[in-house]
């Protein structure tokens, strides 16, 4: 199922290039500089370049001359002057054409070679094909086969989030594209964990400088600003409510708690951000499920209706303990029941019903309550590293006042006890939190939103320039 809005991934169409088997190759070179087509050979063990092209091109590397990446040839070049040139960058794009041609359904006169394009981008690639007598000709989507998946690349906040999705994995196709939310969720924790206004300041700090591209060592870091400051804006804002600049040096007031002062307090709160992400994680996987296998999917699957009222009807029972409130309880315990059944009907289909199918479902819904409890149980990490970074600072907040009353030696050791111990406890708490926040969101949040896998959408691109001439051209010089 494609996705029906801006929500998922970029909307893909199945075109193929249709050409004269005479302007196949120009039609290539055009596809090539474009970079906007996924080939259906992509997908498949490669058939084997073309003979003559590889030939040459393996020849020069065995005699050690080889090219960064490959490059094509505006108009069709004479292989063996590549290969007295050296040109071994312009066999290796001869070589990746050569394959794909091979690869081409013909009828008579006439070659095509199917595969995926974002359909905003077909517009411009037909334009560039139609300029050499070749087609790009809509195709059917074949069934049970996703397209590959694009998620938008607009906007440098959207952008310096996407590697928190795609180091999980690639976004199934039909789903939601989750990289604000994820992004948003993960400073949120990263956040309470590393919860200090004067770290926190000093995080911007350090992303304002990697967008400046200062130091030019960093510069490989500067698309991921807006995540660093990102970072560094949510733990001054738990710093400001813990009352915590460089540890609790009194600067800042005590505006919400103090993690060493009111530890349950903190615990009890981590639990309920944690309740409030998993909810948010279920709305996402109710949707996806439905994008992806229809009513059906989204009411039995444990990520979808169902395992959203066991969390619901947990949720309604853990009120009724707090607050006392026997309604709720009635309530929590009749949702429970109900999501309980559902995904009990949903495991037994799945395993092929029967007694054994019966048995199997009993198995995985006592393993699903299980993981629901221990997934919220876990953000209680919030608490316990916010608690750590805490006492950390009070540590050395605590060793800088007992110096500094020692006189003038034991102020200079006290201002080093405070620059060195905060340089330590942000090196040391930032990358904890930095990675028991990926843990969370990889282990408690996008297990239950993505259940399958995409495919990456990686399109065919060559860039081409003049044969023999120095240096690639931009993919314009093919137009």
């Amino acid at each position: 199922m494609p996705p029906s809005d801006h929500a998922g991934p970029v909307r893909m169409r199945r075109v193929a290039i249709v050409a004269p088997a005479g302007v196949l190759r120009a039609a290539l070179v055009r596809a090539a500089a474009a970079g906007t087509m996924q080939f259906d050979a992509d997908d498949d063990t490669a058939a084997g370049p073309a003979p003559a092209a590889a030939a040459a091109r393996d020849r020069l590397h065995r005699m050690g001359v080889t090219a960064p990446s490959p490059a094509l040839a505006v108009a069709e070049p004479d292989l063996d002057e590549l290969e007295r040139a050296g040109a071994a960058d312009l066999l290796a794009g001869e070589a990746e054409l050569a394959d794909h041609a091979d690869r081409a359904v013909r009828h008579g006169a006439v070659a095509g070679l199917p595969g995926w394009c974002p359909e905003q981008r077909m517009a411009a690639l037909r334009d560039r094909l139609s300029d050499v007598g070749a087609a790009l000709v809509p195709l059917p989507a074949p069934r049970g086969i996703d397209p590959p998946t694009q998620l938008t690349d607009s906007g440098v906040v959207r952008r310096s989030f996407a590697t928190l999705v795609s180091t999980y994995g690639t976004v199934p196709y039909p789903d939601v594209d989750p990289t604000l939310l994820a992004g948003l969720a993960y400073v949120l924790m990263f956040g309470m964990m590393f919860g200090d206004a004067g770290q926190g300041l000093l995080l911007v700090a350090m992303g304002l400088l990697v967008r400046a591209g200062w130091p030019r060592r960093w510069a490989f870091l500067r698309p991921m600003w807006p995540f660093v400051v990102s970072a560094g804006v949510a733990s001054t804002l738990f710093g400001v409510l813990y009352g915590e600049f460089f540890g609790p040096t009194g600067v800042l007031p005590v505006l919400w708690l103090a993690p060493l002062a009111e530890p349950i307090r903190l615990l009890a709160a981590a639990v309920g951000l944690g309740a409030v992400l998993l909810a948010g994680a279920y709305v996402l996987a109710i949707v996806n499920r439905w994008r992806e296998g229809g009513a059906r999917s989204a009411i039995y699957a444990s990520s979808g209706i169902a395992g959203a009222a066991v969390f619901l009807g947990l949720g309604g029972v853990a009120a009724d303990y707090l607050l006392h409130n026997r309604a709720l309880l009635a309530l929590g315990s009749g949702c429970a029941v109900v999501g309980l059944g559902l995904a009990g009907v949903g495991f037994a289909v799945a395993a092929g019903g029967g007694t054994t199918g019966v048995l199997q479902a009993v198995i995985e819904l006592f393993d699903s309550v299980i993981r629901l409890g221990s997934n919220l149980v876990s953000f209680a990490r919030l608490a316990a590293f916010g608690l750590t970074h805490a006492a950390l600072g009070w540590l050395v907040w605590s060793g800088t006042v007992a110096l500094w009353r020692l006189g003038a030696l034991g102020a200079a050791a006290a201002a080093v006890l405070f620059v060195a111990g905060n340089a330590v406890t942000f090196a040391l708490e930032g990358l904890v939190a930095a990675v028991q926040a990926l843990r969370l969101e990889f282990y408690e949040l996008f297990s239950r939103i993505f259940v399958t896998e995409g495919r990456p959408f990686r399109p065919w691109y060559i860039p081409t320039r003049s044969a023999l001439a120095a240096g690639p051209s931009t993919p314009e010089a093919a137009s």
